[in-house]
């Protein structure tokens, strides 16, 4: 994988909970937080559906922009999300499942 960063958005229904991450392995931390090994805070309110994915160049990029989208308000998240994912689809299978570690 590039070098670089992710800001993930994680939730658990349509325009439900949701955690803001970043990342600078977007594979391996998604994939933590599906199988419940990732924040507590994803395991305890269960915000296993990726949601949303940003690339970014640098790692400071993405800490940067994880910073401010985590500032939002949740109506600006919802927008955020619906550009590009209107139906808050899982967007594991299309991001990353072909990469992710084998159990």
């Amino acid at each position: 994988m590039e070098k670089g960063g992710w800001v993930c958005i994680m939730a658990n229904r349509y325009r439900g909970g949701m955690y803001v991450g970043v990342t600078a392995d977007a594979i391996r931390r998604v994939y933590q937080h599906r199988e419940g090994q990732g924040s507590q805070h994803v395991r305890d309110f269960d915000k296993r559906r990726l949601v949303y994915v940003e690339r970014h160049a640098t790692i400071e990029g993405a800490i940067a922009r994880e910073k401010l989208v985590k500032k939002w308000r949740r109506e600006w998240k919802f927008a955020l999300i619906e550009a590009d994912n209107p139906e808050w689809d899982d967007l594991w299978e299309q991001w990353f499942a072909p990469e992710a570690p084998q159990k």
